[in-house]
């Protein structure tokens, strides 16, 4: 999970990579997911799995967990902010 400040809120993404540093790179040079571009992103989380088919599960189901990525999320700020 990545995370960036706009407008005095912080938003997350979720993603599935196999390369994390290329990743978050792109996303900060804009060539990323249209949703990440023109923003600074942070790793703030991350789980490695033994496949493919797992780790997207577990990405669909952290999407959509929104209690989970504000945990995260206040965790991450509350050890950095």
């Amino acid at each position: 999970m990545i995370l960036t400040k706009i407008n005095e809120k912080y938003i997350s993404y979720v993603g599935y990579t196999k390369d994390l540093k290329k990743r978050v790179l792109l996303h900060n040079n804009s060539k990323g997911a249209k949703f990440t571009r023109g923003k600074f992103w942070i790793l703030i989380y991350k789980k490695k799995y033994k496949t493919k088919s797992i780790a997207m599960i577990e990405e669909y189901k952290l999407k959509k967990n929104y209690k989970k990525r504000n945990l995260i999320k206040s965790n991450y700020l509350k050890k950095n902010h």
